[in-house]
């Protein structure tokens, strides 16, 4: 019976189903957002107007479509496939790495006729023969006027290092999808701040105890005045609030410390820093009224006691500047840092209060999966070395030799040729 249950294990038929099982689940895992909140699922999937006449948002809960690939059933067809494949790897590639170690003569001239290539010699120096064989890196092992030659051998571990970069590659994201996280935090420049903001957890996930201080947020632009790139200066800081690291990350140039990973993914600004004449310094906030198309802040600014008059301040960008606008909407002129604007009461732009967008994460998993794809790709340059096999058996005044090979049929027959010239 167990016989019977690993043999339906290592079956390519079943590890085939097996994965094609996974990619379904993943392309659903794909088509899906992932990790979104109830409302999120509510809006894009109602109840009245299902997507493709049957999905809502209720079935996306309550099959954990949400959050795919953490989901027990997941896990469970991952670890599977991998136990197919460990299967596989014992019971089928490593004999038949044992069998291609080992001397496989032919006593008889009947094998040679189920051969690739065969060929009936006379009156051939065998000695110059097996030199020319050997001139070819073949491996030969004789017994007396048997011979059996091969080489190559390393081309059938191939197969061995495909199943174990596989292996390596699931369990490190099974590792990373129990055991990782995600947060996303909006933060001041000059703030410290805690991982709070939690996206999405593992079932074994840890949150850490560090805590960063945002030094100082930038953005470069470009000629044309387009945006060209995202800055973001960080200090990590211990438990007791000392630097123990600082780094200045941007986009697709993220921040690493003690495991924890640092993106830049956003940004947004707070508010403008004032100076009247009196030498106080006055903080306005900014809005940004349409949040979703474009970036544009605004805020108002009261020149006397009473409130309903005063000055519109826009800004959309981070160059040091923004424009100034009377109460009928009127340009009134760009105020510069540390410039004084002086048409109706002076005021001096102290700074620009902005906040860099950050999104945390670990996992575990990514030096596995890592690892996994080095020795796939490795095992991909093993497969092109040919494992080849020469046999010989000389009778009187004949030679039998024939010849197989694993792949490169074609060049392993001009080799053949070659031999017996």
């Amino acid at each position: 019976m167990k016989q019977r249950i690993f043999k339906f294990l290592a079956d390519l038929r079943f590890a085939i189903a097996i994965l094609l099982i996974i990619a379904c689940f993943s392309i659903i895992g794909t088509v899906i957002e992932q990790d979104q909140s109830i409302e999120t699922y509510k809006i894009n999937y109602p109840l009245t107007n299902q997507v493709f006449g049957f999905l809502s948002w209720d079935i996306i809960l309550k099959f954990g479509f949400d959050h795919v690939y953490k989901t027990w059933w997941f896990i469970s067809l991952v670890l599977l496939f991998g136990l197919s494949l460990l299967t596989c790897t014992v019971l089928q590639q490593l004999p038949a790495l044992k069998v291609s170690r080992r001397c496989q003569f032919f006593r008889t001239i009947q094998p040679f006729k189920r051969l690739l290539i065969f060929r009936k010699l006379r009156n051939k120096n065998f000695q110059q023969l097996l030199f020319n064989i050997k001139q070819r890196n073949y491996s030969i092992f004789q017994q007396k006027n048997i011979i059996y030659c091969y080489k190559g051998l390393i081309g059938r571990i191939a197969p061995i290092v495909v199943h174990f970069s596989m292996i390596l590659i699931l369990v490190g994201a099974i590792i990373g999808s129990v055991s990782g996280f995600k947060a996303q935090e909006i933060v001041p420049k000059t703030e410290t701040f805690h991982i709070q903001n939690i996206l999405n957890t593992g079932q074994l996930s840890i949150i850490p105890n560090y805590s960063a201080r945002v030094n100082d947020f930038w953005i470069t632009y470009t000629s044309q005045n387009t945006i060209k790139q995202f800055y973001s200066d960080l200090s990590i800081l211990n438990t007791n609030g000392n630097e123990i690291d600082r780094q200045t990350i941007f986009v697709n140039s993220p921040g690493r410390s003690n495991g924890i990973n640092y993106y830049q993914t956003d940004w947004n600004l707070l508010g403008l820093r004032l100076q009247n004449n009196n030498g106080t310094i006055l903080q306005y906030p900014l809005i940004n009224l349409n949040p979703a198309k474009e970036k544009i802040w605004l805020t108002w600014v009261p020149t006397t006691s009473m409130l309903n008059n005063g000055l519109i301040f826009l800004i959309d960008n981070l160059q040091g500047y923004c424009s100034i606008y009377d109460e009928i909407g009127q340009f009134l002129g760009n105020l510069e840092l540390n410039e004084t604007f002086t048409p109706t009461f002076p005021i001096t732009l102290i700074d620009i209060i902005s906040s860099t967008g950050l999104q945390i994460k670990t996992d575990p998993g990514i030096p596995l999966i890592y690892t996994g794809f080095f020795f796939l790709m490795l095992s991909t340059l093993i497969s092109y070395i040919t494992y080849s096999q020469i046999w010989i058996v000389e009778d009187k005044q004949l030679i039998f030799i024939g010849g197989n090979t694993t792949r490169a049929t074609f060049d392993f027959e001009i080799e053949f040729f070659k031999l017996l010239k």
